[in-house]
């Protein structure tokens, strides 16, 4: 993609690819990101994970800048840890690195980010009924298919970020009342079905 890049959002390249391609490295990011700071014992109790494994993980994190010290909770023994960036950028650039590892780490990485997506969609059905009234009739599960070019799938995506990011400027504070993190997954590739049989040549 060539759109600007937010200072707030790392665009991924080789090097930072391979020291974030680790399950559980990514699943640690993602908590830092979404749960806000904490130490690796919080992590490790929250992941499954032993304090040791955790702690590890985070110190190559924090190598290749992925997290960062919270200086505003750093005060005791234990190291507070915060993300360094609020969005990860992913070039598809790196599906074709002459690099075989960079092209396995890119394999990796969509395919772990794929089952955290998958993962987030099954705990909100396994625990919607403890949200209230108004959340359960404000969600979506979609799907939609349509004939396009890969020109007219582009344009397509581009503008469904471009409506996202006008309610991006519109966020509400953490202490709106009736406000929640509101999870947003956008898939679109081509299908192969019964009645095309063969898949398109470029």
């Amino acid at each position: 993609m060539n759109e600007p890049l937010d200072p707030q959002v790392r665009q991924l390249d080789a090097r930072s690819l391979r020291g974030l391609a680790h399950p559980l490295r990514m699943q640690l990011l993602d908590a830092l990101r979404f749960g806000g700071p904490a130490t690796a014992s919080q992590l490790a109790a929250k992941l499954g994970e032993s304090s040791g494994a955790t702690s590890y993980h985070l110190r190559q994190l924090a190598a290749h800048g992925f997290i960062e010290d919270d200086p505003e909770r750093g005060k005791g023994k234990e190291r507070w840890w915060k993300a360094a960036h609020e969005g990860l950028r992913f070039d598809d650039a790196l599906l074709t690195d002459t690099d075989p590892t960079v092209r396995g780490a890119a394999d990796l990485y969509l395919y772990e980010t794929a089952t955290a997506r998958t993962q987030e969609l099954s705990t909100w059905l396994g625990t919607r009924r403890s949200w209230p009234e108004e959340w359960n009739r404000t969600w979506d599960m979609s799907s939609m298919t349509l004939r396009l070019t890969p020109d007219l799938t582009r344009e397509l995506i581009a503008k469904m970020h471009e409506l996202v990011d006008t309610y991006r400027a519109r966020a509400v504070d953490a202490d709106t009342p009736g406000a929640a993190q509101v999870r947003l997954h956008t898939h679109a590739f081509p299908l192969t079905t019964d009645t095309d049989p063969e898949r398109p040549q470029s």
